[in-house]
């Protein structure tokens, strides 16, 4: 099954195999493709009980519409699967003891969600390298974290097919959950563990990284591991992320965006206007009486926000008590000019006016 799909938040594009392998009699994997949810499980517990547990997770996940956008979400959704997994035999569903492991991942944009029961994997193949996303939930892993046990030795210990944590066992069986960032030309993969239990990372990787789309990729990869022996059902889910679209602000976001948008228009406004009263005021004059004598300035009479635009140029040396009202009163309160060549030309007047009038 191939897709090529396109949503507001990302293009993708997707296939899966399922193999039932060279040993098994039966098929107890299950897979899901349900953009931008994606699964695989691998059932246990016998014939008509390990597929059936499998099956039942990836319905449950199938079923949920609601945006997986957070792990807490995720993390409820497998946990319901569980239940479900566990009251399914009272109503005649499966049989009792029946389990699963579930290895989920969401897609959402540039965000990669991962839910994990169980030892089927999660990979990332990013820029060319490999690299394990998950940590198997069994006995082997835990001794190779230990440092007991080499990822080679794994294949061949007679405890690797026992399982810590699946789907099924208990009712407050959780997942591990996992938060990465995502780039275009990114390559996801998904296994049960009849995949990397016939095959090294390393052949995984050669597999990945041939440029070919995930339906041929998922084939080869299954080809490869039963080749390898197939000694257990093999199931791949590939990935690849074609584009990554722009996220939208979020409503705070945008609101925030809004203010300062608004902050930096007034300042600019601000600015220009403040520019133009300073402009106006360098250009304007106006005569003022100061102890007794009519002195000219350039700029504004007063103060305009609080700020005084003014430069003093001359003290005339005219008395402003010789002057005829009502000039004096005038003065007092400061006469605005235009331009200082209007200050000059009503100075020369007063002079003139002082000229006629001299004192006694």
């Amino acid at each position: 099954m191939n897709h090529a799909a396109e949503k507001a938040q990302a293009r993708l594009d997707y296939a899966a195999r399922s193999s039932i392998g060279r040993v098994r009699t039966n098929n107890e994997d299950a897979y899901l493709l349900h953009d931008p949810l994606f699964a695989v499980a691998d059932g246990m517990g016998g014939h008509e009980a390990g597929e059936v547990a499998s099956k039942l997770a990836v319905e449950v996940l199938k079923q949920f519409d609601s945006p997986l956008t957070d792990t807490r979400v995720l993390k409820k959704l497998v946990m319901a699967a569980n239940v479900q997994i566990l009251e399914a035999p009272r109503q005649g569903i499966g049989r009792s003891g029946m389990g699963t492991t579930l290895t989920a991942a969401v897609l959402d944009n540039e965000r990669l969600l991962i839910a994990q029961v169980g030892d089927s994997r999660a990979y990332l193949l990013h820029r060319g390298l490999l690299r394990r996303l998950t940590s198997d939930h069994s006995y082997v892993q835990e001794l190779v974290d230990s440092g007991e046990l080499t990822e080679s030795e794994t294949r061949h210990h007679p405890s690797r097919s026992v399982i810590t944590r699946v789907l099924g066992n208990e009712y407050d069986t959780e997942p591990d959950l996992y938060e990465l960032r995502l780039e275009v030309g990114d390559r996801l993969l998904l296994c049960s563990d009849g995949l990397n239990s016939m095959l090294e990372d390393a052949e995984i990787q050669r597999q990945l990284i041939m440029d070919r789309p995930p339906e041929q990729c998922a084939d080869a990869l299954v080809l490869a591991a039963n080749q390898a022996g197939g000694l257990d059902n093999i199931t791949v889910v590939v990935i690849d992320v074609l584009e990554l679209a722009e996220r939208k602000p979020r409503r705070e976001h945008r609101l925030l965006l809004a203010i300062i948008a608004f902050v930096l228009t007034l300042g600019l406004l601000i600015g220009a206007a403040s520019g133009a009263v300073w402009w106006y005021a360098s250009r304007s004059a106006f005569l003022i009486a100061e102890n007794g004598q009519v002195v000219v300035y350039r700029g504004l009479v007063g103060d305009v926000l609080g700020i005084h635009l003014q430069w003093k140029v001359e003290n005339t040396g005219i008395p402003v008590n010789r002057l005829t009202a009502p000039l004096p009163e005038r003065l007092e309160q400061g006469i605005q000019l235009g331009s200082l060549a209007d200050a000059e030309a009503l100075v020369s007047q007063y002079r003139e006016q002082l000229a006629e009038h001299p004192q006694p």
